[in-house]
């Protein structure tokens, strides 16, 4: 039964060749609009993760700040100042933390033989590596060692490598941070850098070391790495510093606290709404699809209306005509929806990278737009096109089986 309301169908299509042809360019565009932004929408989504992913989502850091509220006898306006005991404690009370290291930092003259430069210089424990997922292009990192005997030894930025030594070996080479000499030991990977950004031109030292620089009694902020929930975590550190530091842990401006993960999800919600909207749009275009679909299919059935009229004298069922029409409009729908799930596949493999974060930062090519396609938006633009196939051809295939059959015969 099925197999001859469908053959049917494809003869009609053929009856109507040109028509049918033009009807099928109109879906393919449709379905491919809709697949093409949902894809846009899903390598937006995906570039804003590599953005954040190169220094890990489980990144909270925490900097001293000054009290604006009143605690205890203590009046508002109380500075705070890490020590390393803090970092201890951290480790010891906030479940969930696997790393936890001090940070100093401080701008003096960089320089070599040929070169010198204002830039930052960091005092670091080993850890840091991990926690903010540096990745070492030449040489290697900082260690324990170095940090336990006091080394001159240095770690430097991709871009400061460039500035200073150009394109010579900078390993083993020798350069005066804020007069004090240094060996080169390890050369940095780029990270993303966006216009003055200075994140590939720091120096690294021993945190021990840069009390050579300034004093390391007080580290200017703490890197942590986690696992588990980053609001929890968050409060949790929050609650350790304002036990030992003597200040609410409402207080905001007492301790400043990043929680990459916390600025992760307010752009995910951004590019859920970013998503939704790109679908609409794309449903909108295949509706003006759809209704060029249904025109089509009324057109066809007020050609057909004597051949209603006849398979019905003939004992055609309104059922039957019902879905005569409808698996035509169907039909239709199928091949239009293949080659626009075919057209938005060839754009997208051809598009290849969108311009988008490397337009702003230096080395962000991996943060760009590619026109993703999943199977979640294969399964959501089928849905789709199916819906509005259904509504398209329920339309003309209703007004085809409620025809009069005697009117029918008569129409002219």
């Amino acid at each position: 039964m099925l197999k001859d309301i469908f053959g049917q169908a494809i003869e009609a299509m053929r009856h109507n060749l040109r028509r049918t042809m033009i009807t099928i360019i109109g879906m393919a565009w449709g379905i491919a609009t809709v697949v093409l932004l949902l894809a846009y929408g899903n390598g937006f989504g995906k570039a804003i993760e590599a953005i954040f992913s190169q220094w890990g989502t489980n990144l909270l850091g925490a900097f001293p700040g000054k009290t604006s509220e009143q605690v205890g006898g203590s009046k508002a306006g109380v500075i705070i100042k890490f020590t390393l005991d803090d970092v201890e404690h951290i480790m010891e009370t906030v479940p969930g933390i696997q790393h936890a290291t001090p940070v100093l930092w401080k701008q003096v003259p960089v320089k070599n033989d040929l070169h010198i430069f204002t830039w930052e210089t960091d005092g670091v424990m080993p850890e840091i590596a991990d926690v903010q997922k540096w990745s070492i292009g030449q040489g290697r990192f900082i260690s324990a060692e170095d940090v336990n005997s006091r080394a001159h030894v240095a770690v430097i930025g991709p871009e400061a490598k460039d500035k200073l030594f150009g394109g010579a070996d900078a390993l083993g080479q020798t350069i005066r941070v804020n007069g004090i000499a240094f060996q080169v030991v390890g050369i940095l990977k780029p990270k993303m850098q966006e216009g003055d950004d200075n994140v590939n031109r720091i120096i690294n030292i021993p945190y021990s070391t840069m009390s050579d620089i300034k004093d390391i009694k007080y580290p200017d902020g703490i890197w942590m790495s986690y696992q588990g929930n980053h609001t929890q975590i968050a409060q949790a550190v929050r609650k350790a510093l304002a036990q030992t530091h003597h200040f609410k842990p409402t207080d905001k401006t007492a301790v400043f606290t990043a929680d990459i993960m916390e600025q992760l999800a307010q752009f995910r919600i951004i590019t859920i709404a970013l998503q939704v909207l790109l679908m609409f749009i794309g449903a909108l275009t295949l509706g003006i699809a759809g209704i060029g679909l249904m025109n089509i299919m009324l057109v066809s059935v007020q050609q057909r209306t004597k051949e209603i009229g006849v398979e019905k004298a003939l004992g055609a069922r309104r059922k039957d005509i019902l879905f005569q029409f409808l698996s035509e409009a169907m039909v239709i729908t199928g091949i239009g929806g293949l080659g626009g799930m075919l057209l938005a596949w060839l754009v997208s493999v051809f598009a290849g990278r969108i311009t988008f974060y490397s337009a702003i930062a230096k080395g962000g090519e991996a943060a760009d737009i590619r026109l993703i396609l999943s199977p979640t938006i294969v399964i959501v633009s089928t849905t789709i096109l199916i819906v509005v196939g259904l509504v398209s051809g329920m339309v003309p295939a209703l007004k085809a089986s409620r025809l009069n059959p005697i009117d029918a015969l008569r129409y002219e």
